[in-house]
């Protein structure tokens, strides 16, 4: 099994925001290149390959299992593995950076599949948020490529209440005294810390908050050491401020039908020809089930199954044993029928 990043150099690559010299794309593989069943399983917002983000899913004996698929996982532009703006010289580096699409993105993976892994086809396109996004990108960009997508906790366009949610955190980050518009010289301390306390509230359900799950079973004694450990210090410690804000701008202009039927969502929705597992968390705050039910009913092919769970969109991410199970139970049951 391939348990290190891997990076694949495009050399000069068009984006929506303009070019990339050398554009460079950071991936994982796991088990058998010669399966055709191949599985996409793209990064989301505040997560590293490095980290371990997918394994939640990835792993002998898991929904997505080595031993049954080809599993490709992908780093999105902007999380600071592939190509963002710490570690792109000038002259696009830190706020130069160019902005950077989904469909740049899903162009950027489709070459490392197809250029470099020699895959044909993929079986399908599993994500969470804005994985889930990619999931929902990938059959409207390449429409006779993707056989079928799993978009959890997630939409196939950003909603204007989920663009304004992203407003907060921004904005936050934005004014903090310390952000210098990107050409900080040092750690922004006071805007990362601001962006993840106005992030935080909105990751999972109110129930989730008055049922102290932020105590994760006595680890912490108190909402404030929650949020200063899991949130402060998961993105001071793991995150460059100008990545942040670049992957958050990629997320809050996410739309399928921009990439093709001129902005017609509900066209695009109807074009795309894969088979859809639809799975949205009950108590997710900003992409919610209503939105799902909407897409699900302009969808050729598509199921929905609504995750029953408190824990708002983090229940998509691995964060609830119980939800894994869940969420492993239905992708299973969508791979093995015909």
């Amino acid at each position: 099994m391939q348990t290190s990043n891997q990076y694949y150099h495009h050399g000069r690559f068009r984006v929506a925001g303009g070019v990339l010299p050398d554009a460079v794309t950071a991936y994982r593989t796991y088990g058998d290149p010669s399966n055709d069943k191949v599985i996409v399983f793209p990064t989301c917002f505040g997560v590293k390959l490095a980290l371990g983000s997918q394994d939640y899913l990835v792993g002998e004996g898991k929904v997505l299992d080595p031993n049954k698929y080809f599993v490709v996982t992908f780093a999105l532009f902007c999380n600071g593995e592939s190509s963002s703006p710490s570690n792109t010289p000038a002259p696009y580096g830190g706020p130069y950076f160019p902005f950077i699409s989904y469909e740049d993105n899903i162009r950027a993976q489709h070459a490392v599949l197809t250029k470099h892994l020699g895959v044909r086809k993929v079986f399908c396109v599993v994500g969470f948020s804005m994985g889930g996004q990619q999931a929902y990108h990938w059959p409207v960009v390449f429409p006779d490529f993707v056989e079928r997508f799993v978009p959890i906790c997630s939409s196939a366009r950003t909603s204007p209440h989920n663009q304004c949610f992203l407003e907060g955190p921004k904005s936050a980050m934005l004014a903090s005294k310390d952000f210098a518009d990107g050409h900080y010289q040092s750690t922004p301390q006071h805007g990362i810390r601001a962006f993840a306390r106005v992030y935080s509230a909105w990751a999972y359900g109110q129930t989730w908050f008055r049922e102290y799950k932020y105590l994760m079973d006595g680890e912490y004694p108190d909402l404030n050491s929650f949020i200063r450990e899991r949130w402060e210090g998961r993105f001071i410690n793991n995150w460059d401020a100008n990545d942040m804000i670049a992957l958050l701008n990629t997320w809050q202009k996410g739309d399928i039908s921009i990439v093709r039927d001129g902005g017609d969502y509900e066209k695009a929705l109807k074009s795309i020809k894969a088979k859809g597992l639809i799975m949205p968390s009950k108590t997710d705050l900003y992409f919610t089930p209503e939105d799902s039910e909407t897409e699900v009913s302009h969808l050729r092919d598509a199921k929905l199954h609504v995750i029953p769970t408190i824990w708002g969109h983090f229940a998509g991410g691995g964060a609830s044993p119980p939800d894994i199970a869940f969420i492993t139970e239905k992708i299973t049951e969508f791979l093995q029928a015909p």
